[in-house]
């Protein structure tokens, strides 16, 4: 078995879709309440040195969410709303409201691998292809594999 270390991210090359893929050590169920409690939540969501604070959450089918992300005085707000969540997947909203018309349908998927490993798989789909590469240039990667590499720490300390 080999072990995703590093979060795969992937461009659809016919829609505008960013695939990502990353195994962590531990449980679709703790997986689960790391991305669906606000307290852990804002512990590892974004980059190293940004500061989050959830202001709206809602994890549940027709709940919403917002949380506002700050780093050397700017901010970054981010909202939604929750389509489904259940223990195996969460479908999502999302909103830079910097950008305020470009609204993404993000689904997640939690899939059990042996070991005590969780597949994470995640598929947002944007508005045009613009938007999408612009997404990919604007600093994802390093913001999506700061996150999940303290989501890790969380995990391997017991907290989560």
């Amino acid at each position: 078995m080999s072990a995703i270390t590093e979060t795969t991210i992937e461009a659809d090359p016919k829609v505008p879709i960013i695939r990502m893929r990353r195994e962590f050590h531990a449980t679709p169920e703790q997986l689960f309440r790391a991305h669906t409690d606000p307290q852990l939540f804002v512990r590892w969501v974004g980059p190293d040195g940004m500061d989050t604070r959830i202001e709206e959450w809602d994890a549940r089918p027709g709940g919403s969410w917002r949380y506002v992300a700050t780093r050397d005085g700017e901010q970054y707000a981010f909202r939604g709303c929750f389509h489904d969540v259940r223990p195996d997947r969460i479908v999502q909203t999302f909103t830079f409201e910097g950008q305020p018309d470009g609204v993404a349908l993000e689904t997640l998927w939690f899939e059990r691998l042996d070991g005590g490993r969780t597949l994470l798989r995640t598929q947002s789909l944007v508005e045009s292809f613009e938007a999408r590469d612009a997404w990919l240039a604007g600093g994802m990667e390093t913001g999506v594999n700061e996150g999940y590499a303290k989501l890790e720490g969380l995990l391997a300390d017991g907290t989560v």
